[in-house]
C-alpha cells in the first residue's frame, strides 16, 4: 500500500518591491503603535493604582482619626457634665455659707463649739470608725 506522501512545506520568497516594503513599513508601525498604547495604558492603570490607593489610605486614617476626635468628644461631654453638677453643688455649698445660722451649726458640729448652756456629747459615726478600723489593717 502506498502512503500518500505529505507535501513539503516550500519556501516561498517575497517580492522586494516598493509596494511590499511600504506595505511592510506600514505593518511594523502599527505594531510599533500597539505596542506603545499598551505601554502607556499599563502606566496609566499603575498610576491609577498608585492614587486610589494612597486616597483609600488618607481615608482609613481619616476615619480614624475621627472615630478617635468622636471618643475624645463624648468623654469631654461627661466630664463636662459632671463638672457642671460640681459647680452646682459648690454654688450651693457658697450660698449656704453667706447664712449666718449655718456657719454657727457647721461650728458647733465640726469644732465642737458651743452656745451658752448647751452640752455637747459626741457620738462616734459608724462609718468614721469604720474606715479608721480598715486602715488599721
Amino acid at each position: 500500500m502506498n502512503k500518500p506522501q505529505k507535501p513539503t512545506a516550500r519556501k516561498v520568497t517575497s517580492i522586494e518591491t516598493e509596494y511590499v516594503r511600504s506595505m511592510q513599513k506600514k505593518e511594523n508601525w502599527k505594531q510599533a503603535q500597539k505596542k506603545r498604547l499598551r505601554n502607556r495604558l499599563i502606566v496609566f492603570a499603575v498610576l491609577m493604582c498608585i492614587v486610589f490607593g494612597s486616597l483609600f489610605n488618607m481615608y482609613s486614617g481619616q476615619k480614624k482619626l475621627l472615630a478617635a476626635k468622636e471618643q475624645e468628644k463624648t468623654e469631654a461631654i461627661a466630664t463636662l457634665k459632671d463638672l457642671k453638677t460640681e459647680q452646682e453643688q459648690l454654688n450651693k455649698q457658697l450660698a449656704k455659707l453667706d447664712d449666718e445660722e449655718y456657719i454657727a451649726k457647721l461650728a458647733r458640729k465640726e469644732y465642737f463649739l458651743s452656745e451658752s448652756n448647751e452640752i455637747i456629747f459626741s457620738i462616734p459615726d459608724k462609718k468614721k470608725s469604720s474606715e479608721k478600723e480598715t486602715r488599721k489593717e
